[in-house]
């Protein structure tokens, strides 16, 4: 997913294996409905959270046909196993495409839907304007990224910072508000997944033909594991990446995930494995900031301040 952005220090086999274009067309699009699919996660207990049980099930509708388009192209609804070094492990299925274009289509109506029942509902402004402020001096200095950096007036995005992948062949804008309170961060993920969409209609308008895979790659496959053949590896959950030796150096590599900065570190020993491996987890370093948010604030108001933070328990469990 990541490795083609190192540009410090790469391993001379990196830096020869160039994925294809038509690869990473794949890889946006599938970063972005991944990005409206965490967006929608987010957003239906945090309304539930705040009393709204309607557009729960509304959001769960939606999220449904993403999965679809996943299970389809991965054979996994979640989860998944697609993305590899030179690529993606298999190319999309034949009528794949026109089923994603009739949910771009489909999930642009639903957003105005959303913005009826909920970004004009009195009740709703009322619990979250004003609750949970963070300047934008206070998220830089806090670490915080993605929408609650974006939130805060800082216009700050890695897809169009570190150029990775495919995203600078598109017309996108970053999604940012300067408010910095709840309601900023809400607004913020609703226009990033209708920005989201837009990638995705240009991706599939411009795809090219050609390989989903870079050919360098099957020189890995050649090594001693012949198994790799068998009926049992077919399967595309099971087709792995190839092993490679990491040298002695440190790579660290960053993606703009839904949540924020998804940092991965590497120590290198000449070895297939790592020698030190640490992820930095957007959640994890975005909740750092809550006990501050939560001063003075009402009881009622924690699950609001909570739920606009975004959090994962297997991120911020430690």
């Amino acid at each position: 997913m990541f490795t083609e952005a190192i540009t410090v220090n790469a391993p001379e086999f990196l830096e020869n294996i160039q994925i294809p274009q038509r690869a990473s067309y794949i890889r946006v699009i599938m970063l972005e409905l991944s990005r409206i699919a965490s967006h929608l996660l987010w957003l239906g207990p945090f309304m539930a959270d705040l009393g709204a049980q309607t557009p729960f099930f509304y959001i769960f509708r939606e999220r449904e046909l993403i999965y679809d388009l996943f299970e389809a192209a991965t054979g996994m609804r979640m989860m998944h196993n697609y993305f590899r070094i030179g690529g993606v492990a298999a190319d999309l299925p034949y009528g794949w495409i026109e089923k994603c274009l009739d949910f771009c289509d489909y999930f642009l109506r639903g957003i105005v839907e959303y913005q009826q029942l909920i970004t004009q509902n009195p009740i709703f402004l009322e619990r979250v304007e004003g609750v949970g402020f963070i300047s934008g001096e206070e998220a830089v200095n806090w670490g915080l990224s993605g929408p609650m950096l974006r939130a805060s007036g800082i216009q700050w995005d890695l897809r169009k910072v570190d150029l990775y992948e495919s995203y600078n062949q598109f017309d996108w804008k970053v999604q940012w508000q300067k408010e910095g309170d709840s309601l900023a961060r809400y607004l913020v993920r609703i226009s990033e997944m209708r920005e989201s969409i837009k990638i995705i209609q240009q991706a599939i308008e411009k795809i090219p033909g050609g390989p989903y895979e870079n050919l360098e790659i099957r020189r890995f496959k050649k090594a001693k594991n012949s198994e790799w053949n068998d009926f049992e590896y077919r399967f595309l959950g099971k087709k792995p990446s190839p092993n490679f030796e990491l040298s002695k150096q440190e790579l660290y590599v960053r993606v703009e995930a839904p949540k924020g900065e998804l940092g991965i570190y590497l120590v290198g020993d000449d070895s297939l494995f790592p020698w030190r491996w640490k992820i930095r987890p957007p959640g994890f370093i975005n909740l750092q900031i809550l006990p501050q948010l939560v001063k003075k604030m009402k009881l009622a108001d924690i699950m609001t301040i909570l739920g606009s933070i975004d959090i994962i328990m297997g991120e911020v469990d430690r």
